[in-house]
Order: structure tokens, then sequence, then C-alpha cells
């Protein structure tokens, strides 16, 4: 996408990175000159993915819930520990399931929401703590989810993630004095492995996606990750606060929802 150079020198985080959008996201990265750093909870998936990753350069990886505020420190004090510090964090990790909302239960209405917002929160701030705030320059960017018009059969995670696309602004505004950006991604559905874990009721909604996207078909992990590696890179460093859609225009038109 960009010169191979255009990350050389550059450490970046990226949650989640073990599989699907994340780990497009690590191996673009990668192949444009960064340093990255994957985490997440499965070991032996991110063991996995490490090396597939080292191909195109230097990756570790790091068992850490972003759950935890000392799973994160932990996590922080090992990156420090390298000497080259952090300059940009990628807010992949995150999980669902889909649900009218009088099904969802309690306990799987607070999983999600300290997922995919307070695991965000956490890690967002551990982060800019240890690296960003001191050093005064830094780059998050956040994935979110296409929640444009409300999240039809996950209102858990429209919730969230509309409270990470909040966060989103408001620490573009508060730390811009630390000459940090902050912005996000918003998928709308993409073709990735995690797609096929739902159920077969599920699957027949997903055959019937297309026909709601203007574009006529799923997006791509690789699409996704063009969209942060832009927002990453010199060339968005007027751009603060924004949130990206990678929807095909989805947003603007589509629904999957039956209300019948």
């Amino acid at each position: 996408m960009f010169a191979t150079a255009v990350f050389s020198g550059k450490t970046a985080l990226v949650t989640g990175g073990g599989s699907g959008i994340g780990k497009a996201i690590a191996t673009q990265l990668l192949q444009n000159g960064a340093t990255v750093w994957i985490c997440g909870r499965n070991e032996a998936r991110l063991q996995s993915a490490t090396e597939e990753l080292s191909v195109f350069g230097q990756c570790q990886w790091a068992v850490a819930d972003i759950r935890q505020p000392e799973a994160l420190l932990q996590l922080a004090d090992r990156i420090a520990a390298q000497g080259q510090g952090l300059d940009l964090l990628v807010n992949n990790a995150g999980g669902q399931f889909l649900a009218p909302a009088e099904r969802i239960p309690y306990k799987g209405w607070l999983a999600v929401i300290e997922n995919n917002l307070h695991g965000t929160w956490l890690t967002t701030t551990t982060m800019a703590q240890r690296f960003f705030i001191p050093q005064r320059q830094g780059v998050v960017v956040n994935i979110i989810a296409n929640m444009f018009r409300g999240f039809p059969g996950m209102a858990h995670t429209g919730a969230a993630r509309a409270g990470v696309d909040n966060l989103t602004k408001t620490l573009a505004v508060e730390w811009s004095v630390y000459n940090i950006r902050v912005n996000a991604v918003a998928p709308g559905i993409i073709q990735t492995s995690g797609l096929e874990t739902y159920p077969p009721e599920v699957q027949q909604m997903l055959n019937r996606a297309p026909k709601t996207i203007p574009a006529k078909r799923l997006g791509t992990a690789d699409e996704v990750a063009h969209s942060v590696l832009f927002l990453a890179s010199p060339f968005a460093e007027y751009i603060t606060g924004e949130t990206l859609y990678v929807d095909g225009g989805q947003r603007l038109w589509g629904d999957m929802w039956d209300l019948n």
C-alpha cells in the first residue's frame, strides 16, 4: 500500500492480533517496516500467528487479557524492556454474539461491555500513561463496528462500540496536547474465519448480506487493514477524532435485521 519504509523504526501493538482482522493489520504493519507486538488470550494461536508473521519482520507475542489491568501493565513492561518504546496501538480485540435484546442475558451483556469497551479503555490508558504521554507522541486506532444506525441483533456490542466511538473523539481532543492522534475504523461485514463460528440461522442471514450492501459483497480483512495503516501513517497526520466506515456503503442503505 505504501512505500515499504513508512513505518520503519516504529513499534506497534495489535490486540487480538492472532487471527482475522488483527492478524491482517499486523501483517501489513510488518510489511511496511514496523516492529509488531500481538497479544490475546490464546497462547497457541499467538505462537502460531507469530511464526507466520515473523516472515515479514520482527514480531513478538504476549498473552494478555485486556480486561485485566495487571496483565496490561506486565505487557507494557515487556515492550519497554525492548528499549524501543511504543508508537502505535491498534485496539482490535473484542467479541460478541448475535441475539435480540430481550434474549441477551445479564452475564452476556457484562462480558461484551467489559471486553469491548472496558478493555479498550484499559489498554489505551495503560499504553498512553506508559509510552505516549511521556514521549509526547503516539497514535491509537480503535476497531469498532458498523453501528451507524444502531446495531439490531447486537445491542450489547453496539452500545460498547458506540462508547468507544465517543471515547475516540474525546481522547482526540484531550490528548492533542501530547501530540497523540486517536481515530477509529468501523468495519462492516468482513469475510473472516470468525463468521464460521455463528450458528446456522446466522449463516443464513449472512448469506443474504451482500444484497443489503451497495458494494454487493462482503469486505476483506486486508481492506480493513489498509484503512488502519492509512490512519496510523504520516499521510493522516492532520486527521484525529474520526471514524472511518469500511462497509461497502451498508450503513447508508441496507439492513439485515428482519422486522417480520
